[in-house]
């Protein structure tokens, strides 16, 4: 039995369910993303397009702050998605807690 592949991955340009998308040619959105939770399947954008995050320890934190009710809701959810791609750990660049201006 073969399994076809399902359309909204191939509408979207991303490899597999689950598994987010840069997307420099959308006018807003930075990413893209086809979630799949149980028999669920949702496309999802999020990130707002030109904007640099994830510059302090301290904005990171700001931003789980601020979402931390809808990052909770799960793969199904664009904070979850922009938290997990945007604001990892492993992309922050200072370890000062103090947001600059200009920077």
């Amino acid at each position: 039995m073969t399994r076809e592949r399902d359309p909204r991955l191939a509408r979207a340009g991303v490899s597999g369910f689950n598994k987010p998308k840069r997307t420099p040619s959308h006018p807003k959105k930075s990413h893209i993303v086809v979630a799949k939770e149980g028999d669920k399947v949702k496309t999802i954008r999020f990130g707002q397009q030109g904007v640099k995050t994830n510059q302090t320890v301290g904005q990171r934190k700001a931003f789980k702050s601020r979402h931390a009710k809808n990052i909770s809701k799960g793969k199904m959810s664009a904070a979850y998605w922009a938290d997990k791609t945007k604001w990892s750990p492993s992309k922050t660049k200072s370890p000062s807690t103090k947001w600059k201006k200009g920077s």
